[in-house]
């Protein structure tokens, strides 16, 4: 059992980065993470992190005991939900990560809590790419295909790319008929996280053109600020249908050269491989890809 505890402590501790951010998570101070792990470098006979006065690393000894010990701690995980009653009444925390598109998944998510109120949802909304397994979340849902292969992953939905603005600035400044009428428009655009480049705008002309070099009067990392800027009527912006729909039904966003837009992209769940699944996570996943996309009444 010292032995078991002694790698949960190492794993936290790895995960975080920090004794005393694994001691919070595991009940524990961190003078006590620090000592099992010092127990543990001694049974191993090798160190396991680099330590500083501020932070700690993993060795490269560091690295490779760490994949195992993940593996160790998954198969008791699943030893004990076999055993537990918990396979009839899922609960205890979930992580989640989740793009910042709240009007999307936000009414799913309440539901899901209605259905499952045992379960602790810990949820993280960013548009940074992070890293499902080193930051340990349970469960992550991205845009694209996956490309990690240590994850599964399951389809929710798919989505389109709009071009819109609003009536107002339409009035002030025209309506652009063809994308190269773009280059004489405020444009807001989208910042990537990844590369810092703006996202491109998918638009193709009667010559095939796909390539537009537009101006920028305003570009933000956030979809959300992009929506109230174009709806202050300060440019034009191109963006997820599920966030302009509405605003579209009222008259408040005008949709924009339709017939030159050329997208679909899509939503996924993904999580780390493993043989068995915890029910918290199981349910979770079947409840997104049921109510995540289903089509309004």
């Amino acid at each position: 059992m010292e032995s078991l505890n002694g790698i949960a402590f190492f794993v936290q501790a790895a995960e975080t980065r920090s004794y005393s951010a694994a001691g919070r998570q595991l009940g524990v101070s961190a003078s006590a993470v620090g000592k099992s792990i010092c127990r543990l470098e001694q049974r191993l006979g090798v160190r396991l992190f680099h330590r500083s006065t501020r932070s700690i690393t993993l060795t490269a000894e560091g690295s490779l005991f760490l994949e195992r010990c993940r593996r160790i701690l998954c198969e008791v995980e699943a030893a004990e939900l076999e055993l537990s009653e918990t396979w009839q009444a899922p609960r205890g925390r979930l992580r989640v990560s989740l793009p910042l598109v709240g009007m999307l998944v936000m009414p799913a998510l309440t539901a899901f809590m209605h259905r499952y109120p045992e379960i602790e949802l810990d949820l993280d909304f960013t548009d940074r790419l992070v890293d499902v397994i080193d930051e340990g979340f349970d469960v992550v849902m991205r845009t694209g295909e996956p490309a990690d292969s240590r994850l599964m992953s399951r389809p929710l939905g798919t989505y389109h790319l709009q071009i819109v603005a609003a009536p107002d600035y339409l009035a002030r400044r025209g309506t652009p008929q063809v994308p190269a009428d773009l280059a004489q428009h405020a444009c807001l655009q989208y910042k990537l996280h990844t590369t810092g480049k703006y996202e491109p705008w998918p638009l193709k002309d009667a010559q095939g053109t796909r390539d537009w070099k537009l101006p920028a009067s305003m570009a933000c990392n956030t979809s959300a600020a992009l929506v109230d800027v174009a709806l202050a009527g300060l440019g034009i912006a191109c963006l997820p249908d599920f966030m302009v729909r509405q605003a579209i039904a009222r008259g408040e966003l005008v949709a924009l050269l339709e017939a030159h837009v050329e997208h679909q992209g899509s939503f996924r769940l993904l999580w780390p491989s493993s043989k068995q699944l915890a029910p918290k996570l199981r349910v979770f996943i079947d409840f997104m890809c049921a109510e995540l996309f289903k089509p309004s009444a």
